[in-house]
């Protein structure tokens, strides 16, 4: 008979169908429905956003794994899963180059202007209406927070828009040869760009705050690919109303999917949806890995990539 697991987010077509042969599946609608099987659970599959609701993790009593399609694992209570002897895996490396590069497009969107261009064209304005210049990417100043995989990664990337590197990190990494910035407000200050790679989690909420934001500056820019609870999504708003900041490109939000209005409507902001990872090659490869993790645990064998 095969184990039971428990799905909480789709995932792609081919990986729902791996597990669907090794597994008996049931896929979350709400706590009512896992009466009955809540006991016969022993895996989840999940996703960065979704995470394990505290509830969720609760009724299930033998529950031995988390799967994470996803680096993040701030919506997962990992204190409660060390001390019921969970574990956890995520899906670090197979992402990273997809979200180095949505930071480079959003860095391109934000500073070319290249959203406000596709409207403008699509409305008919060319021709018609003036349209305002952006502003050179090549040489500007980059400040990364987080120097992580998906940090480095983009600092590769800066550099080839021959972009100076500066860093802030809860410690140095002299072998990167990147200025290292020990204050996060004076990392700001020294950037044109700064972009958020951060771990998400207690220790890094909202530590973009009003500070850093004055002090990226009115020509500067914010960039966030990491998880939106990093920045303090109402100075966020104020430092861009007031013109304190000069814009902004983010993939992630603090209350996905809600999306502070305000944003939506400002031109010198570029909005995604949580989707940095989002192409066919990488979400077969993280899902790969969420499937490879599972069936390590079910044989005994050691996690591929653990957190827990």
């Amino acid at each position: 008979m095969k184990p039971d697991i428990l799905l909480l987010e789709p995932m792609m077509p081919q990986i729902e169908k791996a597990l669907d042969d090794a597994y008996t599946v049931h896929r979350f609608t709400d706590l009512a429905a896992l009466q009955g099987v809540a006991s016969s659970i022993r895996g989840i599959a999940t996703g960065g956003g979704v995470g394990v609701p505290p509830d969720v993790m609760a009724a299930l009593p033998e529950l031995g794994i988390v799967a994470i399609n996803g680096i993040g694992t701030d919506a997962v209570d990992l204190n409660v899963a060390r001390d019921r002897g969970i574990r956890v895996t995520t899906t670090p490396g197979v992402l990273t180059a997809d979200v180095a590069d949505m930071a480079l497009g959003l860095i391109l969107a934000t500073c070319r202007g290249l959203a406000i261009g596709d409207r403008y064209v699509r409305a008919g304005s060319w021709g018609k209406a003036p349209l305002a210049l952006g502003h050179t990417v090549t040489g500007q100043k980059m400040g990364i927070l987080g120097l992580g995989q998906v940090g480095r990664a983009i600092a590769v990337r800066g550099q080839a828009f021959g972009m100076p590197i500066a860093y802030h990190d809860i410690r140095e990494f002299p072998e990167t040869g990147y200025t290292y910035h020990a204050d996060l407000v004076e990392l700001a200050r020294a950037s044109d760009i700064l972009v958020v790679a951060a771990s998400g989690g207690a220790q890094s909420r909202n530590i973009v705050n009003q500070a850093v934001l004055e002090a990226v500056g009115p020509e500067g820019v914010l960039i966030n690919v990491a998880r939106g609870s990093v920045v303090d999504e109402d100075a966020l708003v104020a430092a861009l109303q007031a013109g304190t900041l000069g814009g902004a490109g983010l993939d992630v939000f603090q209350h996905e999917p809600h999306v502070p209005d305000a944003l939506k409507t400002m031109d010198n902001v570029v909005l995604q949806p949580h989707r940095a990872s989002a192409t066919v090659e990488t979400r077969l490869a993280m899902g790969d890995l969420v499937v490879r993790n599972l069936a390590a645990w079910f044989a005994g064998e050691s996690l591929l990539t653990p957190v827990v």
